[in-house]
């Protein structure tokens, strides 16, 4: 009996701090990335942010890039390519970082933009408006696309040191903005960031 008893004591404890033991509530960017510091040691969006701010900074402040836009007088059009992921870590997430710098090079102004994803949608629209599906006087052509001036493109690449439970990753972000017709690198920045960890022997 007075097992029974135990164990029925036992499993509404359980219960009720399992009903209890859940909290959820919405906090801003700075709360998220320290609370994501106690949780993960993955890649997470104020990385993202962070390291794409710090290239858009050196950016407009690249003194060959200023250069360049000055001698040609006029808005130039930039294709944005793919920045690859090249670290060992599958779910990084590139294509959060791929959005992140097209918003902020959009934000910016400097550009004309020519997007990689969207090219590739115009393709398709552009080839099934010309399949006879659509009235010939309004299908748009092909080949009346402009074409971009510059190309901007980039990797990312992680390099992991462990011992005695203790982790540093350390993650560099590259961009490159290359003339598409001279084939001439522009601009070239390497950004950098460090994640370190510390693994308990019963959990994080």
């Amino acid at each position: 009996m007075n097992f029974l008893k135990t164990t029925l004591v036992l499993a509404s404890l359980l219960s009720f701090a399992s009903c209890s033991s859940f909290k959820a509530e919405r906090v801003d960017n700075k709360v998220s990335d320290e609370k994501a510091l106690t949780i993960t040691d993955q890649w997470v969006q104020a990385d993202t942010e962070n390291v794409i701010r710090d290239a858009m900074k050196e950016m407009s402040e690249h003194k060959g890039l200023k250069r360049y836009m000055t001698e040609h007088g006029k808005q130039l059009k930039l294709f944005v390519g793919e920045v690859q992921n090249l670290t060992s870590e599958a779910y990084f997430p590139i294509n959060d970082l791929n959005d992140e710098l097209l918003n902020e090079i959009s934000k910016q102004g400097d550009f004309t933009l020519v997007d990689a994803a969207a090219r590739e949608g115009i393709l398709k629209e552009i080839t099934y408006q010309n399949d006879g599906m659509v009235d010939p006087k309004t299908a748009k052509k092909v080949g009346k696309q402009t074409g971009a001036d510059l190309m901007i493109f980039g990797n990312v690449y992680m390099k992991p040191e462990t011992r005695d439970g203790k982790t540093i990753k350390q993650y560099t972000v590259n961009l490159r903005i290359t003339d598409i017709q001279s084939g001439l690198e522009i601009f070239r920045t390497r950004t950098k960031l460090s994640k370190y960890s510390e693994q308990k022997k019963m959990g994080w």
